[in-house]
């Protein structure tokens, strides 16, 4: 058992009910070290952050004047703390018995480990495939956005989800839950604030990745995951956005160097063109009005 302390910070963003079950989870099954919670509030001006006041005295509460974004948020977090372990939480997420435990005797027992995450389940008890992936490839991301990747479980069709494994070193895991060695992040740094919303944990794992750091999935750590619990089942326009503009930025820090001008002009037409397809998709179902651009606003960057 460790006796290293433990820092959580959940971002919240209009999502009451979810963060209300979220923290009693963690009152439920702390774990034996010593843990401080962090609620960071990106302007819900919904009464979220009241809630957190009024029910949960003992978390720290940081009440934003706008929304800063998954990246900026947690940042702010983690300068606020001293511990040797960081652990984001989504609040779209219940972790269970045991599992934050677990993670940290895992760190603890391998020094080589930066970043560690538990086996994500939806509320019907069914794995979340997002807990473990492989860094993106064209190809794999072509597979998986298409469909045709998530029919298969090998190869290089099938990468972005890395199937095959099923415990130990992963490329990356997901941000919904994932714990981190401070120390590591001292050397490597915090999340690129540059991501507002999305790929800003895929990112944080390459970095780790090049500096030498290993990242672990832990299947016998589960933590349930109430998929896209916070922002409904499709993006709105402003989301989508953003989600698009993480693919490019990614691409552009980390792949395009490496390739040539041809290959990265193909790249960024072929995520300018599935952003256009998307926001379209969301047009036809009447999605354009969910969230109020102002209240969600990424940064500006073109995509090209």
């Amino acid at each position: 058992m460790t006796n290293a302390g433990l820092d959580v910070a959940v971002v919240a963003y209009r999502s009451q009910d979810l963060l209300r079950g979220c923290l009693a989870s963690l009152g439920e099954h702390a774990p034996a070290t010593p843990m401080a919670i962090h609620v960071v509030d990106n302007d819900s001006g919904d009464g979220t952050a009241d809630m957190v006041a009024a029910e949960f005295g003992e978390v720290r509460l940081t009440r934003a004047t706008r929304n800063l974004g998954f990246a900026a948020a947690n940042n702010l977090a983690i300068r606020a703390g001293t511990a040797p372990y960081f652990l984001a939480l989504n609040p779209d997420t219940r972790v269970t018995a045991g599992a934050l435990d677990r993670l940290l005797e895992l760190m603890e027992r391998r020094p080589e480990v930066g970043i560690s995450g538990p086996r994500l389940e939806r509320p019907d008890g069914s794995f979340d495939h997002a807990a473990r992936r492989g860094f993106p490839t064209p190809l794999s991301s072509l597979a998986h956005f298409s469909g045709v990747g998530r029919r298969v479980n090998r190869g290089r069709l099938a990468a972005y989800r890395a199937p095959e494994v099923e415990s130990g070193p992963v490329d990356a895991v997901n941000g919904a839950c994932m714990l981190i060695r401070r120390s590591a992040l001292d050397r490597v740094g915090l999340f690129d604030e540059g991501y507002w919303m999305y790929m800003e944990d895929l990112d944080l794992c390459y970095r780790f990745a090049e500096a030498g750091w290993t990242t672990w999935y832990e299947p016998a750590a589960t933590v349930l995951h109430v998929k896209a619990g916070t922002r409904g089942e499709v993006r709105c326009p402003t989301l989508n956005y953003a989600f698009h503009y993480g693919m490019y930025r990614f691409y552009r820090d980390h792949y395009a160097p490496r390739r040539s001008p041809l290959v990265n002009a193909a790249v960024y037409a072929g995520i300018a063109a599935k952003l256009g397809v998307s926001t379209a998709r969301g047009a036809v179902r009447g999605l354009t009005t969910r969230t109020s651009p102002k209240a969600l606003r990424p940064p500006a960057a073109p995509l090209g």
